[in-house]
């Protein structure tokens, strides 16, 4: 479906109500394959003016008890999803067919289903934003133990790294013999 401009359909829209080119005729005109996105412009301006035809950047949400009473005009009236689009204010009326679809599949429960992912539960948020060691919580001999390894860590990782740049060689070959013992495990 291509997307048209709110300046094109406007424009198109004015066009045809100076009367002088009918919807096939301006869908010619400018080289659409169809009239009827012309005829929908045509009844969405004439309902809500030129807002009608500006696109919405946010989908809104409509409660399920809106959506029943929708479904209900149209099974009672017989109107088409435009026109029932229209008579709810609805300047989109596609948003009614997969309305209809989730009715007649799961009926009412099926209405209330939320598109996307849920939202998070109060108790998953709190854990999400826990970490394993906050700080705030350590007692101060805690954090000074931890203080501790991490020097340890570091001095350990330094004398490493001074052995291998003093002798590469000599230091792959030393610990290559420890990890080509620990690759030879037999497996069970």
């Amino acid at each position: 479906m291509a997307k048209y401009s709110e300046k094109f359909k406007l424009m198109l829209v004015r066009e045809y109500q100076t009367g002088k080119l009918g919807y096939k005729l301006l869908a010619e005109k400018y080289g659409m394959k169809d009239s009827t996105p012309i005829k929908r412009w045509v009844k969405i301006y004439e309902k809500f003016g030129t807002e009608g035809l500006m696109s919405k950047n946010h989908k809104e949400t409509y409660s399920t008890q809106f959506k029943l009473d929708i479904l209900r005009y149209m099974e009672r009236t017989g109107s088409s999803e435009m026109d029932t689009a229209l008579h709810f204010g609805i300047t989109n009326h596609s948003t009614i067919g997969p309305w209809k679809k989730a009715y007649l599949e799961g009926g009412a429960e099926a209405l209330d289903k939320r598109k996307g992912r849920p939202p998070m539960s109060d108790k998953a948020k709190k854990k999400k934003s826990k970490k394993p060691l906050e700080e705030k919580e350590m007692t101060y001999e805690q954090k000074l133990e931890r203080e501790n390894e991490l020097l340890r860590l570091e001095v350990e990782y330094l004398k490493k790294l001074r052995a291998f740049q003093m002798d590469p060689e000599g230091y792959l070959e030393k610990h290559k013999q420890r990890y080509h013992s620990n690759s030879k495990k037999p497996s069970n």
